[in-house]
């Protein structure tokens, strides 16, 4: 006799649920004897301790904040990591007090961006063996994504813009080095125009770009498991899993940190002789027109430079 099927969960009624229409459960997998090693175990490599500090929006000296690699659905997708390769059951109780108080401190820090009205916090492990945590901020007013499903829906909804999407990285950033660190998140660069450009395009001339796709929480490798169990896992660059690395928003490598003294003087030193066109010594006839000539105003630091007198 057949096994009857499952019948459809309750919470598929739920208004969050994501999905409508007709659905059945997935037929089980029978259980496997050895699960295969996650990332950072056995011989795999682990993606978060090759990851350099500029793939992150905030390193300190114990964690690391990283972002998706491209705006998402939601307001704000970030991963809180340790440095250390350990996963939760193996901190010490210095990094274990530390993990509650940069949990605190993350969540108020996404919460405080515009339009997000709650923060979920995540742990799920099953791909990877370094410890991160998941901040999965919901945006406000939309009531039909609280709860359970929040992750689905950052795979649904359209991205947001990635304007908004690396201010907001920028935001966070900042707020998380007040409490010490270095952050490496910028915002976006202002595209100045001319006047002449600000036009309004017509319909004819105007090039539809193509709209882009969002990074998904659910498509991360770190939280799905291998789907087969007796795949090859000795070449962790045929995982098709792997987790895009996060856009390098920090000083490029060999650049020169923001705190770093300048060694190459931004002025010229007082006793500098003026090389502006009014200081400069010119010829017998053009001595007096010169005179009627305002002379350029040096700057500030060079009011009191010595001129070289007219002829």
């Amino acid at each position: 006799m057949p096994d009857t099927p499952p019948s459809v969960p309750d919470f598929t009624q739920w208004p969050s649920f994501p999905f409508e229409g007709d659905l059945r459960v997935k037929q089980l997998d029978e259980p496997v004897p050895f699960e295969p090693p996650r990332r950072g175990e056995a011989d795999r490599e682990c993606t978060a301790c090759n990851a350099p500090d500029e793939a992150y929006i905030w390193v300190g000296e114990r964690w690391r904040v990283r972002a998706m690699d491209r705006p998402t659905g939601l307001p704000m997708v970030l991963i809180l990591e340790s440095r250390s390769h350990l996963d939760l059951g193996d901190l010490p109780n210095l990094l274990a007090a530390e993990l509650g108080v940069m949990t605190v401190r993350l969540e108020r820090a996404v919460r405080s961006l515009d339009g997000v009205a709650r923060v979920h916090v995540n742990r799920w492990g099953d791909g990877s063996a370094h410890l991160h945590l998941w901040f999965l901020a919901r945006p406000y007013g939309r009531l039909q994504l609280r709860g359970t499903f929040l992750s689905l829906w950052d795979s649904i909804l359209p991205p947001i813009s990635e304007d908004q999407w690396r201010e907001n990285l920028a935001m966070v950033a900042a707020w998380l080095a007040e409490f010490g660190g270095r952050p490496l998140a910028e915002p976006p660069r202002i595209q100045w125009q001319a006047p002449s450009s600000l036009s309004p395009t017509s319909p004819a001339n105007a090039v539809e770009e193509p709209e882009e796709e969002s990074a998904s929480v659910i498509e991360a490798a770190d939280e799905i498991p291998e789907s087969d169990a007796a795949a090859d896992l000795s070449d962790p660059s045929a995982d098709p899993l792997e987790p895009h690395p996060a856009p390098q928003t920090g000083p490029a490598p060999g650049s020169a940190p923001d705190n770093a003294p300048d060694n190459a003087p931004d002025n010229a030193p007082d006793n500098a002789p003026d090389s502006s066109p009014s200081g400069a010594q010119n010829s017998a006839g053009e001595s007096e027109e010169a005179d009627e000539v305002e002379p350029q105003k040096a700057p500030d630091d060079q009011q009191g430079a010595t001129r070289t007198p007219q002829s």
